[in-house]
């Protein structure tokens, strides 16, 4: 067996936009819970939990890139059916 080679070009093109590690999403919704959190508590402490979940991202974002796209999407697929509670299972809507 032959291994598979890697094109750092290839691998640069098909990334998602990155910013500070994480993707751009990430980033953004990240932004937006920790401006939250900072209006309701209003201490500069808010910024305590959000660069834990900004380390989080990065070392997620190591391994799979599009981890927020890929939950987004499951997210509007596989909503529960009414019937889950009986079946403990979820499928896809036909």
């Amino acid at each position: 067996m032959t291994s598979l080679e890697r094109d750092r070009l290839f691998v640069a093109l098909t990334r998602p936009q990155m910013f500070a590690g994480v993707t751009y999403s990430y980033f953004v919704i990240n932004m937006i819970v920790s401006a939250e959190l900072f209006l309701i508590i209003r201490s500069i402490w808010a910024l305590l939990p959000a660069l834990l979940v900004h380390g989080m991202g990065m070392l997620i974002c190591l391994r799979e890139p599009r981890f927020v796209d890929l939950w987004l999407v499951r997210l509007r697929q596989c909503r529960r059916l009414p019937n889950h509670g009986l079946w403990r299972c979820n499928s896809y809507r036909p």
